[in-house]
């Protein structure tokens, strides 16, 4: 059987320069194909969506290619971590062998982001959850940051905590957003404006352009380019609900099964970890994750973000770039958690780099916490 690694990762962070989705994906398949030394002939293999409606097909006829084995899953943020698993399958399976994953976005040049999300009016949700004005997905964000403040005795400020280490990260990545910012104090965070009750703007996501793609070939082509070789070692994922309302739990997420599950296929523990990447659509999905995911007690996690426990060089180094709070968030983050795993795992990052890393743990989280992929990747 073909064995299949993770190979190269490129991140394309235009911002907004009112390039167009096709435009963002291409540059980042064309700066990824040269930087491996191949071509766009070499494709076998493709995956992404958020396209068009027929998003990999369209691709694919963009870049010229007739792919064998294609995907365009739509399972929101944890989409791209599924892709990367299904191509390593695919390549394993002898369907391809050079597949690429990308992902793009113009949301902000385009405008195409409103406050109000995506309501789609035939679904149950609209009827008998965004009937009374709800906005989508942060009012129900912010609900669940509710429960945690009443559960967990958490505030404010806490969260707060969050968004500040994100920023930190971000002004040491200048492909970041925030890059030429400043740091960020709690006063800032909780004077910012309230965007849903009790979240205010800084603990939400950018909204940005960008995109980025990842390599992932069988290993006799890895090892004749001489590129790296990132192993997926463990996955698992979790689709939960859809409606809110049948959450099974407001707190601790599927996160809590994915994760297990996939350090159990891989082998490891927590412990084993070197560093995390999880989505950060808001302060309150990064605590809930964690908490799920058993790094801690909620107020331990807290001190441990004001500690510095969970930035480079800490105890568990966590959002290396800056996350979708300060780096950037192009509508769906999934794709660039892997290709900030990957980059920390295989290059030299200089200041943001984690030293003497082997593993990295990621999660995606898509919807509401509705659906949920944990990846362990190591370096071999």
């Amino acid at each position: 059987m073909n064995k299949a690694s993770i190979n190269l990762a490129i991140d394309n962070t235009p911002f907004d320069t009112q390039k167009s989705i096709y435009e963002i994906q291409t540059e980042s398949i064309l700066e990824l194909l040269e930087k491996a030394g191949l071509q766009t002939k070499d494709i076998d293999g493709i995956a992404t969506n958020g396209v068009e409606r027929f998003s990999s097909v369209g691709i694919s006829e963009f870049l010229g290619i007739t792919p064998q084995w294609s995907e365009s899953s739509f399972l929101g943020g944890s989409s791209y971590l599924t892709f990367v698993k299904r191509a390593i399958e695919a390549i394993e399976l002898g369907i391809c062998n050079v597949v690429v994953v990308s992902y793009g976005s113009n949301q902000r040049s385009a405008r195409s982001r409103s406050i109000g999300g995506v309501i789609e009016s035939h679904t149950p949700q609209s009827k008998f959850e965004y009937s009374q004005g709800v906005l989508s997905p942060i009012s129900l964000y912010s609900l669940v940051a509710q429960r945690a403040f009443f559960e967990w005795g958490i505030n404010s400020e806490d969260l707060a905590e969050i968004a500040i280490s994100a920023r930190k990260y971000a002004l040491l990545n200048e492909n970041a957003f925030m890059y030429n910012s400043e740091e960020l104090t709690v006063e800032e965070v909780i004077k910012s404006e309230i965007i849903s009750s009790p979240l205010h703007k800084l603990d939400c996501c950018l909204v940005t352009d960008g995109g980025g793609a990842v390599l992932v070939t069988n290993d006799n082509i890895s090892k004749s380019l001489n590129l790296p070789r990132i192993k997926v070692k463990g996955f698992s994922q979790l689709e939960t609900h859809m409606s809110f309302s049948q959450m099974p739990n407001y707190l601790i997420t599927g996160a809590s099964k994915t994760s297990i599950d996939a350090l159990s296929k891989a082998g490891m523990l927590l412990s084993d970890i070197d560093m995390l990447q999880v989505y950060d659509s808001f302060t309150i999905t990064v605590l809930s994750t964690l908490v799920s995911m058993g790094v801690g007690e909620p107020r331990e996690i807290i001190e441990k973000f004001k500690s510095g426990n969970f930035f480079i060089n800490g105890e568990l180094p966590i959002n290396t770039s800056g996350g979708g709070l300060s780096y950037c968030h192009p509508g769906m983050l999934g794709l660039l958690l892997i290709i900030e795993g990957v980059k920390q795992l295989t290059g030299d990052l200089g200041d943001r780099q984690v030293k003497n890393n082997q593993t990295a743990l990621i999660h995606g989280t898509g919807g509401v916490f509705s659906t949920h992929s944990s990846m362990v990747l190591e370096r071999v």
